[in-house]
């Protein structure tokens, strides 16, 4: 079984974060994304804790459904965790994924986490002030079966290789526990061959999650594993064993759309590429301030290839997604969360239809029935990588199009 997971995202307990972040919500937008296994979030949040007792129920080797067997959906416990404390005289800021095979785990990670005075409600993604490498410590001690993934490993303020809080190996980072660590979160602003261009990640399996803030941002990056069924044990004995013939593949954010990809100033409206960076001193043209290095430069500045490698070991095979809606906005002439879109989207995402099998399996003729040329054009258009790309940077996100050679012919949804 093709099994598609995401398992980082948030509940209407963190901030900035939708309300509309329930599990039978999260549930029900899986389903019509094409989601199979999905992360609880925000565990740690009692309030969220409590609402997790209230409406799921194991289904069986570490995962768990909706009480009564509502939904298809299935979830595995997980949460992120924010780690900012002061090592090697710096400041450092590190977010982190953890995974758990049970409840019994996550509340021993819970009372080892209060015992140490630490504040888990105010916030679903808790701000700690314990160091990355004694926090994988407390979580093994709770459960050897807890998996740690440090979370958007990229990104400038708070990621293990971020550039102005990160280390610049996980072993700097995370010491004598560094080999718990089994995997990496590339994070929406980089790619699986912008990583590859670093060879001590070479051993390292990378996974793209979406770190969803609100429910139609789930899967805008996910993971395609190979189970008979969901389940915790598989999940990890993939990971620790770096099995890449059930790891099919990751399904990727184009990295130009993520919001630290280049460097720049949002304020000033300025962004550029790393050696205009460099030439430029770091500084801002327009008001004189240092630039946001973005991904792209920092991945540059551990890089020791000058091009991804050919092989390597934890390497599996990634595509390319725009997410359906922001496909049909620009097909349609609007923006991705107008009512045109969304009528479209309701037409093509029905009678067992899924988002992601309508991006990524759906054949070009099957499309072209459904929704027209124009529809089936730009989907075909993603899949080969033809596309416009505008760099995010500095908290702003860049901008996806796909190059059609013609005006957008008629749709055949109605809209």
């Amino acid at each position: 079984m093709r099994c598609i997971t995401d398992f980082h995202l948030h509940s209407k307990y963190s901030r900035a974060c939708s309300k509309e972040l329930t599990l039978p919500n999260i549930a029900r937008a899986c389903e019509r994304k094409g989601i199979h296994l999905v992360g609880t979030s925000d565990i740690t949040h009692p309030a969220w804790r409590a609402h997790i007792s209230d409406e799921l129920e194991l289904a069986g080797n570490g995962v768990y459904q909706l009480t009564g067997d509502r939904s298809r959906t299935r979830f595995i416990l997980s949460t992120e965790i924010s780690c900012i404390y002061k090592r090697g005289g710096n400041v450092r800021r590190v977010h982190h994924i953890f995974l758990f095979p049970d409840l019994v785990s996550v509340d021993r990670f819970i009372a080892a986490l209060e015992k140490r005075g630490c504040n888990l409600k105010a916030d679903g993604r808790p701000i700690l002030g314990i160091d990355s490498e004694e926090l994988l410590k407390i979580a093994l001690e709770c459960s050897p079966e807890i998996l740690c993934i440090p979370a958007h490993a990229w990104t400038p303020w708070f990621s293990v290789f971020g550039s102005q809080s990160g280390f610049d190996s996980l072993t700097e980072c995370f010491g004598d526990m560094a080999p718990h660590i089994f995997a990496i979160e590339t994070g929406l602003s980089s790619d699986p061959p912008m990583n590859r261009k670093v060879s001590s990640l070479d051993n390292m399996l990378l996974v793209s999650n979406s770190d969803a803030h609100s429910l139609d941002k789930l899967g805008r990056e996910a993971n395609v594993f190979r189970m008979n069924e969901p389940s915790y044990s598989e999940l990890r004995r993939i990971l620790a064993e770096k099995d890449r013939s059930a790891f099919i593949e990751t399904i990727e954010f184009f990295p130009e759309e993520g919001k630290y990809h280049a460097d720049g100033h949002r304020q000033c409206a300025f962004w550029c590429e790393p050696g205009e960076t460099k030439k430029r001193k770091g500084i801002c043209p327009v008001c004189g301030k240092p630039l946001t290095v973005g991904v792209l430069h920092r991945v540059s500045a551990l890089a020791d290839r000058e091009e991804s490698a050919a092989f390597v070991p934890a390497s599996v095979p990634h595509r390319y997604i725009i997410p359906l809606a922001e496909l049909l906005g620009q097909m349609l002439g609007v923006g991705p969360s107008s009512k045109k879109v969304r009528t479209a989207y309701d037409a093509l995402v029905s009678d067992g239809r899924t988002e992601f099998g309508v991006l990524l399996d759906m054949s070009a003729e099957d499309i072209r029935a459904l929704a027209g040329h124009a529809i089936s054009d730009a989907i075909s258009a993603m899949r080969e990588g033809r596309v416009i790309r505008t760099p995010g940077y500095d908290g702003a996100y860049g901008r996806i199009r796909v190059s059609l050679p013609e005006a957008p012919k008629q749709s055949n949804l109605a809209i």
